[in-house]
């Protein structure tokens, strides 16, 4: 009996290491497939950082309405609560205000983001306005129908009104961030994607510079490739983007029902209102590192000095300049005139005595000269001044509105939308109302395509880019990340539908010189839209760099766009499977990843793509294609690509 159950054991010990050893061998292969990381489809997660106005913001407070039946209570919706924002526009508007000069909250009402991925999927959920307001809703339902946990996807929320050293100072944010990455990595095994989406990628960015003054600079790197596998940076304003002085000047309502004059009032109490205003690529300032070995450190202000070209270049290096403004030749009474004084003073002056006309470019809208310039002539540039002076400025970690460099991560994706119209300068003049509507935009100049041309159809002077922004960011602040490739490019342009690889364009080893756009010579089909791939593995040792420019891809919508969750999908697929041999998925041939992509081709009379789909009737199908459904799995599909 003895015996017996010795030879039972020692078969269990044989197979035990046999199993073990067929698992070392297995992993040993895929780390020296995939550049020594040892990454497993059940270890990856994904960290979401959202954008500006893109996180739910809840009371934290009572607050009595006296003219409405609705009141404000602990954890109730205020961004986006629509029903309240009509019921009781003067309650809503307390609990959103921040002071103007120590961003503290409204002395009657407080409010606070939410958390987890319920702060982010739908702002305002509802049958009607749900859908209007869902931001990442669609790209949680792509990872779940991918058998994505749901532990792997973490989203991590801000108040979006907050400049970026008040999110530490109040709510700890980086801190807390950095907590996010260390605990999944334990959760998971493996290091975390990270996904951020217009402004959250300012806010990754400050992080990254707030990490170095957090760990020792020798693990500092150690820290980011152990933690991070890649960074998807999706519609990233680098250079800042226009629409932000229509907003400080005019007020931009976000399409929620409250007047230009109340969004103005509403944006400019925030800190960060200036965290995406245009700068100039030509302007840096002082690393500040060694500084924090001073005790007076708080007291140190950051010298601003720019290149050469800077001033021997028009517009800062954008398209035009970004400010026209009119201001009256002679002044009222008083730097803030009251209605009256409006009506009789600055009126006539504007009908008699000419107006001057200023002009300012991006470096002067980010140093202050612009908010100087208009100081007697508006209250809101003294409060936007000690912002900028304090929060941005005098930042203790980063000026943010200051050139991006490439972040030292070891993979970078950055993916934007591009050839639609998109505002890149403005021509404002005093209204003749009293403040906050004593601007009106009496023009404005839009990019498309290449070109400049104005609302009014006024001759318009400038150097238009190769292309335009995606209606909200202009191409030269989304393109500035192509500075990050070498000096080696492959450029692919495929087709954004499925396609067989019939109309894909290839150029290898493309010369690319630094700082400058890179343009491909590639023909491009009317009536197709298509994503053009720059992709960069060899210039740094160890790290990839891509951009990916999608045709008629708006900003907001972008992250909602099946055509880059495909694409995001397959990369990652690719990134983590030990078979792939490719440093980037081959964009040779897009067929149908999910039931939805397959649809019935009636001049044939089959489903189309027979390849990947078939017809297969389920009860309650309405129609023919939706009863053409993938043939396999999404997993053995993905095979295709690697």
């Amino acid at each position: 009996m003895a015996r017996s159950s010795y030879r039972c054991l020692f078969r269990t010990l044989i197979t035990f290491f046999l199993v073990l050893n067929y698992q070392i061998d297995r992993s040993a292969s895929y780390s020296s497939s995939s550049g020594g990381n040892e990454l497993f489809y059940s270890k990856l997660s994904g960290i979401i950082i959202p954008g500006f106005a893109s996180t739910q913001l809840r009371a934290w407070s009572v607050l009595d309405c006296p003219f409405s039946p609705l009141d404000f209570n602990p954890l109730d919706l205020v961004w986006l609560d629509t029903t309240k924002l009509l019921s009781a526009v003067n309650c809503w508007l307390k609990c959103m205000l921040l002071d103007s000069y120590n961003q503290t909250d409204h002395p009657e009402c407080k409010s606070r983001p939410d958390s987890g991925l319920s702060a982010i999927t739908e702002l305002d959920p509802g049958y009607i306005t749900g859908p209007l307001s869902s931001v990442w809703k669609e790209w949680l339902k792509w990872c779940i129908e991918f058998g994505i946990d749901a532990n792997a996807i973490v989203a991590v929320p801000y108040d979006w009104r907050l400049s970026a050293s008040m999110l530490e100072e109040r709510d700890l944010y980086f801190h807390k961030l950095k907590l996010t990455f260390e605990t999944v990595l334990k959760l998971r095994g493996g290091p975390s994607l990270v996904f951020a989406h217009s402004l959250g990628n300012n806010v990754f960015r400050y992080f990254l510079e707030w990490l170095k003054l957090e760990i020792a600079p020798k693990h500092y790197i150690q820290w980011l490739d152990k933690h991070i596998h890649a960074y998807f940076a999706v519609g990233s304003p680098l250079l800042g983007a226009t629409e932000t002085i229509k907003a400080t000047l005019s007020g931009v309502t976000f399409g929620i029902p409250i007047a230009e004059g109340t969004a103005r009032l509403l944006y400019n109490s925030f800190g960060s209102s200036l965290w995406l205003m245009p700068f100039s690529k030509y302007c840096k300032t002082d690393k500040v590192y060694w500084k924090h070995f001073f005790d007076e450190r708080g007291n140190h202000q950051y010298s601003h000095h720019c290149d050469d070209v800077e001033y021997r270049s028009n517009y800062s290096g954008w398209p035009t300049d970004v400010i026209n403004i009119e201001i009256p030749s002679i002044r009222g009474s008083g730097a803030y005139p009251s209605i009256s004084e409006v009506s009789q003073d600055v009126i006539p002056n504007l009908e008699c005595g000419r107006p001057t006309q200023l002009t300012f470019s991006a470096r002067e809208v980010s140093d202050g000269t612009f908010f100087k310039a208009i100081e007697d002539f508006d209250q809101d540039s003294e409060r936007l001044l000690y912002h900028l002076r304090k929060y941005y400025q005098g930042d203790p970690v980063l000026n943010p509105l200051t050139p991006w460099e490439r972040p030292p991560l070891k993979n970078i994706f950055c993916i934007y939308g591009i050839d639609l119209k998109t505002e890149v300068g403005y021509y404002f003049a005093p209204s003749g109302k009293p403040y906050p509507d004593n601007w009106i935009v009496t023009d404005i100049v839009y990019e498309h395509e290449g070109t400049l041309f104005s609302r009014s159809g006024n001759s318009v002077s400038g150097n238009p880019g190769v292309s335009s922004g995606d209606e909200t960011v202009p191409y030269h602040s989304l393109s500035w990340c192509k500075t990050w490739l070498g000096s080696k490019v492959n450029i692919t342009r495929a087709p954004q539908l499925e396609h067989d690889g019939s109309d894909l364009q290839i150029e290898l080893n493309v010369d690319h010189i630094h700082g400058e756009d890179i343009v491909p010579n590639m023909l491009r089909s009317p009536r197709v839209k298509y994503i053009t791939y720059y992709e960069d593995s060899e210039s740094i040792p160890g790290r990839r760099t891509a951009v990916w420019e999608l045709d008629k891809a708006n900003h907001r919508n972008i992250v909602r766009a099946p055509v880059l969750m495909r694409e995001l999908w397959l990369q990652m697929w690719h990134d983590i499977h030990p078979d792939a041999k490719l440093k980037f998925v081959t964009k040779a041939k897009r067929g149908p990843l999910r039931d939805v992509d397959c649809y019935w081709d009636y001049g044939k009379a089959r489903c189309a793509w027979p390849d990947y789909c078939e017809y297969r009737y389920v009860f309650g199908d309405v129609h023919l294609g939706q009863s053409c459904r993938l043939k396999n799995s999404a997993a053995d599909l993905l095979l295709h690509y690697l």
